[in-house]
């Protein structure tokens, strides 16, 4: 059967990335603004927007309320990005979603309103907001996809924003300091509203509390006024307290960092709640225990262990967690554009062995490539281009127990994964 929509929107991949509103903003006037048939949140963040938005999700969901979810990028399948009471679209769905988009898009460029046809990510977007109008879902939880200010998702008008983390990434695009990158991050910040702000460096959070005073946006750091017990390791059970309530026995995703990014989702939950949205925060042991997010820290079948890692910041949140953990093997793969040098400092060292390859995509560095950016610490490096190939021996490398990690990029991550699933079939 035809799918003209889905192939509309694999024809857009090859456009890479735009910045700017103008785009978002035509056609969601011409879908009918499905962005305002909802209360939304909208969550930027280098690192943990994604963490933070599937425990905000499932905490909504557990109170009973019909929740949206949009993420990215995705794993495996581009259905994972959009997400309605914890499914995915369906097939059919998401094709007359993106095809209504197309129309809209067609219109608009014959009429000469837009200059061209959106990209990939303004296309899924909007698609996004029109599925979850038309499934009539109480709440939209938005995942910025890059920076904030120009993000196709900030046409949105969100009841509460979120800040998780701000730290060095894609800064060809978002600027080479902290503060100019926070800047862009507080585009989503909005007037007379609450946003929720994770532990940030002092420079960014200076801009971003000169940015929240410049708006008159109410800044609310995560941590002022709350408090998280030490808990048992990094993993263990661990109690939340802020001036609302206590939350007893919180089982976060694995990882230290994943105690922040519980503390900003259980604050912006609050913040929702104040501004009238019924959330049941009962629900918030058992619905972040409940919350799973594939590709960070997640374990499979065989001692393997898959983590993003796709920034110099989540390679050392990476670090911090295996460095007790040692022995392992590791298997890594990176974009051409991301600091592989910094990732690799972090990484590399401790383990036992290091295998390159590379991952899907135009953007993917070759295995010499990273070992040429990882200087030092690349010449001990295996090479091995094929990802089936470079498990096989990274299994065969490692010792009795130890794991296999894979990390460094998000699509190398979903390819891991589309592997296991064709191996099972």
């Amino acid at each position: 059967m035809s799918a003209p929509g889905l192939a509309y929107l694999a024809s857009r991949v090859r456009f890479g990335m735009k910045f700017g509103l103008g785009t978002s903003h035509a056609l969601a006037e011409s879908l009918g603004r499905p962005e305002r048939a909802y209360a939304t949140v909208l969550i930027a963040g280098t690192n943990g927007k994604g963490s933070v938005a599937a425990y905000v999700d499932a905490v909504l969901r557990a109170s009973g309320l019909r929740v949206g979810r949009y993420t990215s990028p995705h794993l495996v399948r581009v259905h994972e990005r959009i997400v309605v009471d914890g499914r995915e679209i369906m097939g059919a769905a998401l094709e007359r979603a993106v095809s209504r988009v197309r129309s809209a898009a067609k219109r608009l460029v014959a009429a000469r309103l837009i200059p061209a046809h959106p990209t990939y990510f303004e296309v899924l977007t909007l698609a996004a907001f029109d599925h979850f109008r038309r499934a009539h879902v109480d709440v939209a939880v938005l995942e910025v996809g890059l920076g904030g200010r120009l993000d196709a998702t900030n046409i949105s008008e969100p009841l509460v924003s979120a800040i998780v983390s701000i730290d060095r990434d894609h800064e060809a695009y978002l600027g080479t300091t902290l503060a100019a990158i926070a800047k862009e991050k507080a585009g989503v910040l909005r007037a007379g509203r609450p946003v929720v702000v994770g532990p940030l460096a002092r420079p960014a959070a200076l801009a971003v509390t000169r940015e929240a005073q410049r708006l008159g946006a109410r800044l609310v750091p995560a941590r002022l006024g709350a408090r998280a017990s030490a808990g048992d390791g990094d993993d263990g059970p661990f109690d939340v307290v802020t001036r609302r309530r206590r939350y007893a026995g919180i089982v976060a995703l694995p990882g230290r960092h994943q105690r922040d990014n519980a503390l900003v989702a259980i604050r912006v939950l609050e913040e929702l709640r104040d501004a009238g949205v019924g959330v049941d925060l009962r629900t918030v042991p058992r619905a972040l225990a409940d919350t799973a997010w594939p590709g960070r820290l997640q374990r499979l079948p065989g001692d393997l262990l898959l983590d993003g890692a796709h920034n110099p910041a989540g390679a050392r949140a990476l670090a911090i967690y295996l460095r007790p953990r040692r022995p392992f093997v590791l298997v890594f793969g990176a974009m051409s554009d991301k600091a592989v040098g910094a990732m690799a400092r972090a990484l590399f060292p401790l383990a036992s062995h290091v295998i390159l390859t590379r991952a899907p995509g135009r953007r993917a560095a070759s295995p010499g490539q990273i070992a040429a950016l990882a200087g030092i610490h690349g010449r001990r490096a295996r090479l091995e281009p094929s990802l089936g190939r470079a498990l096989r021996v990274a299994r065969r490398l490692a010792p009795p127990g130890a794991p296999v990690v894979v990390a460094g990029s998000l699509y190398l991550i979903g390819a891991v994964l589309a592997l296991r699933s064709r191996s099972r079939k």
